[in-house]
Parts: structure tokens; C-alpha cells; sequence
């Protein structure tokens, strides 16, 4: 038998695959399959925003490898989100609590921090490099080869942006207004992840209201997914663009605590270091563990009726941490 790990981050949810576990590997199609069927949502399946694969790190140093794929079958380059899951999965596996894991991007540094709550386990994981380059995003036809608090009058009239890749693509905008954080950023969003002029690739995009000096409030549209409950490279680009854009609401020597609609976690930035980079600290919560014939995961068949799912209470814990949160 094998097995999948449900978890999530911040209400980012995902499927830890261990290739490491099986008896064959999943092939690159396969992989694609599995998210295709087993990340859609219905009334019978809880779906997932993608799958975190783990394997074997392919050079020294780093005690495993995350590959990430899309519920759209898309790879990322990285998901902070996912990184501390993941990094929870293999701390438990190997009995440690400070380590790198391989991504496609660099390897990153994970460790163990002290619970959010009880029965709410938290890492604290490494988000870099970061670059502005346009060529790293990649954007075209908006005339410049940087931005940073920029107007974009191809995108909008009114707001300003700041484009930053943390591996991932990002593209961050400072708002007031309710409307934006939700019919503005979905129409941009779309927008920019279907085939377009700007962003070829497509782009996450991130909208955030300012809450106070170190607390923001932030929305993303993420590319390959669409809305989610949360993004961890997007609160981190963010938090950097926070920094950078508004440096008198920005103690970079203390945490900025960033809410996102799935809950809460916090950043630390490095703004002025030669190599920019970025903490992000939350929880890595694991509410099942769904057991399945290796045959099933390989087909990509979704047979709800042949897998055993056995919950975890992790998950009411963690909404007892949320509904806890000082959101004003």
C-alpha cells in the first residue's frame, strides 16, 4: 500500500507523495495526471491546490528534494506554503529539525520553531533568491526593465505594482479598498494567466492592504490554481515589497505579521543584504493520511471508494489558533 499525506499551510492545501516510499516512482505524466484528478474539488472529494512530491536530493547536503505540481499540472519552482509541509514531513522522517531541502530554484533552509498553538507545529523556511530582472519573471511590453512601485497604465489606471520573482513570479500591489482585494485582483489575475502580452508565463498576483506598522493583510490570484486561501511566496514578495516601498511602517529587525483569508503567519525580510532574501514562519499542519494501492496513484484514477482516509485533530486545533487572531 501506499500512502498520501493531506496538509496544509495557512489553508494552502496539498498531497505529500513520498516517490522515496513506492515500489516505482511516478513518472513526469503520471505526476501531471494525479494533480489533474486528485486536486479538483467536488462535493464528495476536498480536493487541493497541488502535490508535493518528495524524493531524493540529487547532490549532498539537502535530506530530500520537493518537486510541486499545480492542481493544473504545472510545476512551481517553489511554494513557501508547501516547503514547511514538506519540511515537517521529512523532520519527523530523519529526527531532525534544522536542514536544507533541494528545490528547483537553490536549496533552502527549514527548521523546527515553537508551536503557534497546541497541536498547531510551525517551521520557519527560506525564501530566495530574488531577482527584479525582467528577464527572471518574465515580463514584456510594459517598458521598463525593473518594477518597483510603478504605475501601469496596461494594467491599470490607478494602482501601483511592484514585480519581484522569490523563485516564483510575482506581481505585488498596495490597495484600500475591499473591491480590489477581491473583483479587481481576480480580474488582473485572470487576466495575467491567460495568454497575454505581459507576463507570457503568467504571473501570481498579490494584493494587500496595509494594516499598521509590521501587519499586512494579503490576497493572491496564484498562477496555476487562481484564488487561494493563501500563498507563502506571495505574503513573502509582499512582505519585501512592504519593506522596500513603506519603510516607515517597517521594522525589518522584528517579524511582520502577515494575515491571509486562511489565517496567519509572519516574515522576516533582508532587505538590505547583498542577497535579499526572506523568513517565513507558520504552521505545517497534516489533517490525514489516506492509504491507497500504489497501482491506483500510478493510474491517476481518483476511486474515493479504495482509499482509507484516517483524520488527524490537527485541523480543529488549527481553527481554534485562527478564531484566536487579532485580524483588526
Amino acid at each position: 500500500m501506499a500512502e498520501l499525506t493531506r496538509v496544509h499551510g495557512s489553508e494552502n492545501q496539498f498531497f505529500i507523495l513520498d516517490q522515496t516510499s513506492l515500489n516505482q516512482a511516478l513518472s513526469e505524466e503520471e505526476l501531471t495526471q494525479l494533480a489533474l484528478n486528485y486536486c479538483q474539488k467536488d462535493a464528495n472529494w476536498p480536493g487541493a491546490d497541488g502535490i508535493l512530491v518528495v524524493e531524493s536530493a540529487t547532490h549532498p547536503g539537502p535530506i530530500g528534494r520537493m518537486v510541486v505540481v499545480n492542481a493544473d499540472g504545472s510545476r512551481a519552482s517553489m511554494c513557501g506554503n508547501g516547503l514547511r509541509c514538506v519540511g515537517r514531513y521529512l523532520a519527523e522522517k530523519y529526527n531532525q529539525t534544522e536542514f536544507t531541502v533541494e528545490t528547483p530554484a537553490a536549496d533552502l533552509r527549514v527548521s523546527r520553531k515553537d508551536d503557534l498553538a497546541p497541536e498547531v507545529q510551525a517551521f520557519s523556511v527560506e525564501i530566495s533568491p530574488v531577482s527584479y530582472e525582467r528577464t527572471a519573471l518574465p515580463f514584456d511590453k510594459l517598458g521598463k526593465d525593473e518594477i518597483i512601485n510603478e504605475y501601469l497604465p496596461e494594467l491599470s489606471n490607478r494602482l501601483l505594482f511592484t514585480a519581484l520573482a522569490v523563485p516564483n513570479p510575482h506581481l505585488v500591489s498596495f490597495v484600500k479598498d475591499e473591491e480590489d482585494l477581491n473583483q479587481t485582483l481576480g480580474d488582473l489575475g485572470q487576466k495575467l494567466n491567460q495568454t497575454n502580452p505581459y507576463f507570457p508565463d503568467g504571473v501570481n498576483v498579490n494584493f494587500a492592504k496595509i494594516l499598521g506598522p509590521n501587519r499586512l493583510f494579503v490576497r493572491t490570484y496564484e498562477r496555476g490554481v487562481g484564488f487561494t486561501n493563501a500563498c507563502g511566496t506571495g505574503m513573502s514578495a509582499t512582505s519585501l515589497a512592504f519593506a522596500q516601498n513603506y519603510p516607515d511602517l517597517v521594522d525589518t529587525q522584528q517579524p511582520i505579521e502577515v494575515f491571509n483569508p486562511g489565517g496567519m503567519v509572519k516574515t522576516i525580510v533582508h532587505p538590505n543584504e547583498p542577497q535579499q532574501w526572506i523568513e517565513l514562519v507558520g504552521n505545517a499542519t497534516f489533517t490525514a493520511k489516506i492509504s491507497l494501492d500504489e497501482a491506483l496513484l500510478h493510474s491517476g484514477q481518483l476511486q474515493p471508494d479504495q482509499l482509507t482516509i484516517t483524520p488527524t485533530t490537527e485541523e480543529d486545533a488549527y481553527l481554534n489558533f485562527v478564531n484566536s487572531l487579532n485580524r483588526d
